[in-house]
């Protein structure tokens, strides 16, 4: 496609598409990529030069892009029925998935569908609502959440979230949702905190007694919290947390919608911490990214307490149009097989740390990062100058490594100054090594070229 042609088509989608989560304003300096394909962990753009997708194109491209068997289950299913109502109808897919589902976290053996993490999360949120109102504390309808969550975009996600960029817009609106800290965050498993919340838990369990008899949930992101600057903290908490919700009637909400399916090498990041939550929500790398599609995992202990006759009106009567979509079941039963059979989870447990790895050595030929951290598949480091000290927010130098890294061959979206590696869970070891390179590269342009 040559270049003519390329303009043509990126100036329609500037004047049309009002792209997510940007300042549209930058789109008129530094165009999107146009891609007319992608493979593996590769995106295409319409001269074919290649891309790696860095961060798994928000997170969700866990098995890369067009896997040949998630495309094959896809056309298969597509071949029978693209989509039918959930309500009062089922189909084998749905009940498939399901099954698989519902052995993944003992004890949570009921699955509820939607289309989108966000509406997981509400739908968790409005569970725990009702449930506490239907076994007589109807007194326990508020909500916590740690410090520097994000939980999605909806309006009671966007409280259970602690992000100004997101949120502050918002703020007349949002019902008052207290958070929890300080969080313990840590580098990584290698650190001797790891495991010990002990400092920061007193004044965690002070703010959770004093709401108490209110209490319904407590929602996170289990270790690792993402559109937060990708930080990771002690498992420790949430084993504390999860005796003192049991003691006192409270319920926990894990926000796996990124950390599940592999991303820090198991099924769940709760298992670090060796806990169950009351409610487990998945979404992006459920379907491989292939199709959206998330779900609310629960017991049968709270779906009892939904379970009476109609005319009790405690059935639980929340509904999307898409919810167990055929399409979607099809391929994330076939990802799921994909997960097992090509043993992503132990790949992820033997080269995730060379992730890290990667990041540190970048962080010592520049010196210009600080804070490496990383777990699983995902491995962070903050943007600082030749002292050590980050940058004016103003100067917005995540976006310029960021700029120079896709013009190099890589879509490294950054969250503010920090740099982040989340690639598909099974993307080849040079291809990595070429990400590292890429990433040397694009910092030292930009940043050298500033300081001298």
């Amino acid at each position: 496609m040559d270049n003519k042609i390329i303009n043509k088509i990126l100036k329609q989608d500037h004047q049309h598409i009002w792209h997510p989560a940007a300042q549209m304003k930058d789109y008129e300096t530094f165009p999107p990529i146009l891609v007319q394909r992608a493979k593996g962990p590769f995106l295409y753009d319409a001269k074919g030069k290649p891309v790696i997708d860095a961060i798994s194109s928000w997170w969700c491209k866990s098995l890369g892009h067009s896997h040949p068997r998630l495309k094959e289950a896809a056309i298969k299913q597509i071949n029978s029925f693209e989509h039918i109502i959930t309500a009062n109808v089922t189909h084998l897919p749905l009940i498939e998935l399901s099954n698989r589902l519902s052995s993944i976290v003992p004890g949570l053996d009921k699955v509820f569908y939607c289309d989108n993490g966000s509406t997981a999360v509400e739908v968790a949120m409005k569970m725990s609502l009702q449930c506490h109102a239907q076994t007589g504390n109807p007194g326990k309808n508020q909500f916590m959440a740690l410090k520097n969550g994000y939980h999605g975009e909806t309006i009671m996600t966007l409280a259970a979230g602690d992000l100004g960029l997101y949120n502050s817009p918002f703020v007349s609106i949002l019902p008052a949702i207290d958070h929890l800290g300080p969080v313990p965050y840590v580098r990584g498993q290698d650190d001797p905190l790891f495991m010990d919340a002990g400092s920061v838990w007193p004044k965690i369990k002070d703010s959770l007694d004093k709401k108490v008899e209110s209490l319904a949930a407590v929602l996170f992101e289990p270790i690792v919290q993402g559109a937060g600057g990708m930080l990771i903290y002690s498992p420790d908490l949430l084993k504390r947390l999860r005796k003192w919700a049991n003691e006192n009637n409270v319920h926990l909400i894990a926000d796996e919608i990124m950390t599940g399916m592999g991303r820090t090498g198991y099924s769940l990041a709760s298992e670090y911490a060796d806990i169950i939550p009351d409610f487990v929500l998945l979404s992006k790398g459920l379907t491989g990214g292939w199709i959206p599609m998330a779900v609310t995992l629960t017991s049968t202990a709270v779906y009892d307490v939904f379970y009476d006759d109609y005319n009790s009106k405690k059935g639980f009567m929340h509904s999307n149009t898409y919810c167990g979509n055929a399409l979607a079941c099809a391929v994330a039963v076939e990802a799921l097989d994909i997960y097992e059979e090509e043993k992503i989870f132990e790949r992820v447990q033997k080269h995730g740390p060379g992730l890290k790895e990667r990041m540190s050595r970048i962080a010592k030929k520049t010196g210009l990062l600080t804070n490496i951290r990383g777990i699983g598949f995902m491995a962070a480091a903050d943007l600082c100058d030749e002292n050590n000290r980050p940058f004016e927010k103003g100067l917005r130098m995540g976006y310029q490594v960021y700029q120079e890294a896709v013009k190099i061959g890589a879509l490294l979206r950054p969250l503010g100054d920090t740099i982040y590696f989340l690639p598909p869970l099974n993307t080849p070891l040079h291809v990595l090594d070429e990400l590292e390179e890429i990433t040397l590269k694009a910092i030292k342009k930009v940043i050298n070229k500033r300081i001298l």
